[in-house]
């Protein structure tokens, strides 16, 4: 897809890293995605930092609060998906069977957003855009090109989503797992997979893939860069070589070469 100065409803408009060591996030994803950091000063003390992919925003990360790390929140990325309207996105998650974590409200004037929790306890984040339509890359090299979720009852969670965000779910064949694709006008953005006892005690959660030429070369830029590999490179039939790594604060990302075809 490349550049872009919208997004359609449902599909994927803002990611953001919240971490525990924000100048440590800067200087790994610039050093290993190219990215440049733009720090914007918040009200109260610190730093905003919008990542940028050659001039075109593609991300954002903040230090996480006090408060989350006493919790047990581990450093994520977190993915925001455009809506209409996030008060009423927010009251429909409740009566389909999520939760509310953080009540709707107002970024100055950029956007209205809220974060919530689906029947199975994976945290995501939605966005009404006022002066702010989100990223302005994506689906492009060293840019977030999918978004995932990590489930332990893919049947709730399809029938969640699909009515909060009006998704079209299309089986993957070619998954080694029940995989549902995540149809948007946008096309297919991401997908639903279903977890298994060789996740162990991982609890559900979305994830972010971004597009590289050589997955190899990046697994060895991303160690040199201090992170660390989770999973390493494996094939994908149908789809393209992927790996898994986390950052120096441990938040997850994976990595794709997209085959060709995908």
């Amino acid at each position: 897809m490349g550049s872009t100065k919208a997004h359609a409803l449902g599909a994927p408009n803002w990611f953001e890293l919240a971490t525990t060591d924000q100048l440590a996030a800067k200087a790994f994803y610039s050093r290993v995605f190219g990215w440049s950091a733009v720090d914007h000063a918040i009200d109260g003390g610190g730093n905003y930092t919008i990542f940028e992919n050659d001039g075109r925003e593609c991300a954002a990360c903040y230090t996480m609060m006090p408060e989350q790390v006493e919790q047990g929140i581990p450093p994520h990325w977190d993915i925001y998906f455009r809506v209409a309207d996030a008060d009423a996105s927010a009251v429909r998650a409740v009566e389909l069977g999520g939760q509310v974590v953080v009540e709707p409200f107002d970024v100055m004037d950029h956007l209205r957003m809220a974060v919530l929790a689906d029947p199975t306890g994976a945290v995501f984040a939605i966005a009404q855009p006022h002066q702010h339509p989100g990223v302005g890359v994506i689906r492009d090299a060293h840019a977030i090109t999918w978004v995932e979720l990590a489930t332990r009852d893919l049947g709730r969670a399809e029938a969640f989503y699909r009515d909060l965000f009006d998704w079209t779910l299309t089986d993957h064949p070619g998954a080694p797992v029940s995989y549902r694709l995540i149809g948007t006008p946008d096309g297919n953005v991401g997908g639903l997979m279903q977890m298994t006892a060789e996740w162990g005690d991982i609890p559900p959660h979305w994830s972010i893939y971004i597009q590289v030429a050589d997955v190899d070369a990046m697994l060895e830029r991303a160690v040199a860069a201090g992170g660390r590999i989770n999973v390493p490179a494996f094939d994908a039939p149908g789809v393209g070589r992927i790996a898994q790594i986390a950052d120096p604060a441990g938040a997850w990302v994976y990595l794709i070469t997209l085959n060709a075809r995908a």
